[in-house]
């Protein structure tokens, strides 16, 4: 058909088919876009709160969280302290997918689309490896730590090291050179999902370095960062009235974006 057109009108013809053909591939791509979806992560939204998960920490009970459960309570917020799993000496890994249960059971009991997590100690771990490796990327709404071995402890080491036969697995997972932690944090220690907040004190003793307690990615400061003169050691980081106050701060309808003012001093 088109050998029966002049030269100049075959040539148009021609033209036209191929802006035509190159506009239906481009919505055909678009189309495959929209069918498959972008990489841009859904971020589970900020403004509605819901319930509080308490982590304990290596080998807790929950009861050092009373403090901060009550102090969250009369803000209004219901709280569950999340019961360690092997005493909270066993596999990491085993109370993450045990937080991820507490998790969804405690967002449907409530109706709500979200929680909040506070990981004490070895808690924040358990938290990060439910966000990373088990969904709790979709369901957590904030993530706090507090003097929690991010990149392990010496303490572990040494445990590990001169008393191998009292250094159960989670123990051994927290050393400074475990393979649970190289992986956690290879490439992003705070993948999407969740606002993450990493608070420490410089006065842990069993967290050494303390720093291992930073978070990088996240709202990351120490309490002496807010509380210059401030004494408070591991044990005592959920109890002490001006963290929970940073606590508070954290987990409330505002995106953090920094250390809170030392009002909560």
């Amino acid at each position: 058909m088109l050998d029966s057109l002049a030269p100049a009108r075959r040539r148009l013809v021609l033209l036209v088919g191929g802006v035509l053909a190159l506009a239906l591939l481009a919505a055909a791509a678009l189309g495959a876009t929209a069918l498959l979806g972008d990489d841009d992560p859904v971020a589970v939204a900020q403004d509605e709160p819901g319930p509080v998960l308490l982590v304990p920490g290596y080998g807790a009970t929950g009861a050092g969280l009373q403090p901060l459960a009550d102090a969250l309570e009369a803000e209004g917020r219901e709280v569950v302290v999340v019961d360690p799993v092997d005493g909270g000496t066993g596999d990491l890994r085993a109370q993450a997918a045990a937080l991820g249960r507490v998790a969804a059971e405690t967002a449907r009991e409530a109706g709500a689309d979200s929680v909040d997590v506070v990981g004490h100690s070895a808690g924040g771990v358990v938290a990060r490896l439910w966000v990373a490796e088990d969904g709790g990327d979709a369901l957590a709404r904030r993530v706090v730590t507090l003097g929690s071995p991010h990149h392990g402890t010496e303490v572990a080491d040494l445990g590990a090291g001169l008393a191998p036969d009292t250094c159960p697995q989670a123990c051994r997972q927290l050393t400074t050179d475990s393979d649970l932690l190289a992986g956690l944090n290879a490439g992003d220690e705070t993948p999407d999902g969740p606002q993450w907040v990493s608070i420490w004190t410089e006065g842990d003793q069993v967290v050494v370095p303390p720093t291992s307690g930073r978070l990088d990615g996240s709202v990351a400061y120490a309490v002496q960062d807010v509380c210059g003169g401030l004494r408070v050691e591991h044990g005592a980081l959920p109890s002490d009235p001006a963290v929970i106050a940073m606590v508070l701060d954290a987990l409330g309808v505002d995106v953090p974006s920094g250390p809170p003012r030392a009002s909560v001093c």
